[in-house]
Order: structure tokens, then C-alpha cells, then sequence
């Protein structure tokens, strides 16, 4: 079994020996497993388990001061599962795979997504307030006044993971930064370089594959939010051609169904490293913004490509 896991493509992070031994162990674990689909869930959910990733337990906070999990899943036949906000469930990908497997749906949400994992004896009600978040959350004031003084409160903070603005933002609003320094100021808002970290894995046996991606979403996203990371053919992908798992900024990866673009390269011809590196190429051309991909061909070959500032990544074959 072969696993290649990411840890989410965004700043240079805090402590990267120490995030690049979980993820080290995260693959490890995966290897060891049966299936690919089994490889990946079991990798992700080492990482969902992590402080140091925004996915479960440290994921991001929502503007109503609410910490909700997305997670995808697929295999090389085409079977898909995801589920998206998910209040206090720290293994989305469990969920997903219930969704998957369980159920005759791709997708299933919310409240409805936490009721299907109880069903299915998927921990719920789980506390994934860490004391990072805690912190960043309490140097805030946020609103009280309902969504529409909730949006006004994010305009200019959400998607902001450093000073300038440039993580998470399309083109047009890092022009608008930059030309603008007290929007600029504005926008900042806490610094916090977990931002980006959503966590994925890609696996396989040499027969078959599967893809996996989990996040808790973006800092001071507006209550309710989904990004990519769901979205089959976006934040994760699986063909008989490829397993690929994305990271960055979330809307843009959707815009441009990042995952399924790199399967097509392969499905062309590319391995999965010249797949995933001219995917990324294409998409910091037509959207201006950072993202990173991991893939798995068919043939077994591994790829991993990104354009933010670091991509931290770890493989291993058993």
C-alpha cells in the first residue's frame, strides 16, 4: 500500500518538524491498511486528531463562533461521499465514508450529516476548541446583530491568513490590499497560519485507489460556509486514472474543479507529478490565488504540486 497525506498548503507553519511527524505517521498508518479506501480514512483521521491541522479537533471558527467540519471521500469506481457542516464532529471523514456507504446520496449536511453519524457510532458532540483557537477567538468582537452584521464584520477579514492579504484571496482583493493599506489593516484581523491546513490523503495498492480531504474550513468564514473540500472534482477527486486530494483557497479550487483537473491530465497521459504541477500552473493563471494538490496515478506513480508559500507532505509504501 502506498499513501501520500498533505497537511494543508498555505504560510510557512509554526513547529514544521513537529506537524511533518504526524503527518509521517498519519502515511504510516494508512499503509498498513487492507484497502485504499481504508488507508485513507484511517490517515486522515490521524490527522482530524491533530491540534496542529485545521481539521477536527483545531479547526477554524465560523462568524457566529462556531467550529463546523467538511469531508470527502472517494474510490476508482466512482463511489463518493461527503459531508459538510458538522458542528463538534471531529472525524468528517468517518462520516463521509457513512455517506458513501451507507447511504443512496453523495452528500449530506449539517445538523442532518451529525444525525446520520450517531447513527452510524460516529462521535459527536465533541469539543474541537484548542487553545489556539480559544485565543484568536477571544481577541475578536464579533457581532451580535444576525447574519447581515455578521457579513459586514467578515467582508474584510475573511480569507486573510497574513498581513498583507495574500492568502486565500482572489487577485482583485489583493490589489485592493495593497492599494489600500488600511484595508489592508482592516483585513488582517488575528493572524493565524493554521488558516490554510485543511488535511488530505491519496492511496494505493496497484490495483486500486482512493482520495480523502477534511477541513474545518476558513477563519471568520461567514456561519454555514462550504468551500472545495467537499465538492467531488474540487477539494478531492478519484478515477480510475487518479486519486487527488486539494488544499488553498477554497472558493477559487471550486471555481476551476481543481482535483478533477489534475485527474484529466493523467487521463491524457501525464504522470501524477506533471498532472498535479500543471494543474497548479493553470490555476494560479486563471485565478491569481494559492493552492497545492497531491496525487496517485494508476501506475503507482506519486505527484504533489503547490504555489503557496509551503506544502508539507509525507508518503509512505508498505
Amino acid at each position: 500500500m502506498q499513501v501520500l497525506v498533505h497537511g494543508g498548503a498555505g504560510s510557512v507553519p509554526d513547529e514544521p518538524e513537529r506537524r511533518r511527524e504526524v503527518l509521517e505517521a498519519a502515511a504510516a498508518a494508512g499503509a498498513s491498511a487492507a484497502s485504499p479506501v481504508d488507508a485513507v480514512e484511517i490517515a486522515v483521521k490521524r490527522l482530524e486528531s491533530s491540534p496542529r491541522f485545521n481539521a477536527g479537533v483545531g479547526s477554524a471558527v465560523q462568524s457566529d463562533g462556531r467550529i463546523r467540519t467538511d469531508a470527502g471521500i472517494m474510490t476508482d469506481d466512482r463511489a463518493v461521499g461527503a459531508a459538510c457542516s458538522m458542528p463538534d464532529v471531529e472525524h468528517a471523514i468517518g462520516v463521509a465514508r457513512v455517506v458513501m456507504e451507507e447511504t443512496p446520496h453523495g452528500f449530506v449536511s449539517g445538523d442532518h450529516a451529525v444525525a446520520l453519524a450517531e447513527v452510524f457510532d460516529v462521535e459527536t458532540g465533541v469539543g474541537l476548541w484548542t487553545d489556539r483557537t480559544r485565543e484568536k477567538w477571544s481577541e475578536l468582537d464579533p457581532p451580535t446583530g444576525g447574519v447581515r452584521a455578521e457579513l459586514a464584520w467578515i467582508r474584510d477579514r475573511y480569507g486573510r491568513s497574513d498581513p498583507d492579504g495574500r492568502e486565500g484571496s482572489t487577485a482583485g482583493d489583493r490589489a485592493d490590499a495593497t492599494d489600500d493599506g488600511a484595508a489592508a489593516d482592516r483585513g488582517a484581523g488575528p493572524i493565524d497560519e493554521h488558516d490554510h491546513d485543511t488535511v488530505g490523503a491519496v492511496a494505493s495498492d496497484g490495483t486500486r485507489l482512493a482520495a480523502a480531504t477534511s477541513t474545518g474550513g476558513r477563519w471568520l468564514a461567514l456561519a454555514g460556509r462550504v468551500g472545495d473540500v467537499p465538492q467531488a472534482g474540487s477539494g478531492f477527486y478519484c478515477s480510475p486514472a487518479a486519486a487527488v486530494s486539494a488544499t488553498g483557497a477554497g472558493e477559487d479550487i471550486a471555481r476551476v474543479t481543481l482535483s478533477r483537473r489534475v485527474a484529466r491530465h493523467v487521463e491524457r497521459g501525464r504522470d501524477a507529478e506533471t498532472a498535479a504541477e500543471l494543474a497548479i500552473e493553470e490555476f494560479a493563471e486563471l485565478t491569481g490565488s494559492t493552492a497545492g494538490v497531491i496525487a496517485i496515478d494508476a501506475r503507482g506513480s506519486p505527484g504533489a504540486a503547490y504555489n503557496s508559500d509551503a506544502m508539507q507532505t509525507a508518503r509512505k509504501e508498505l
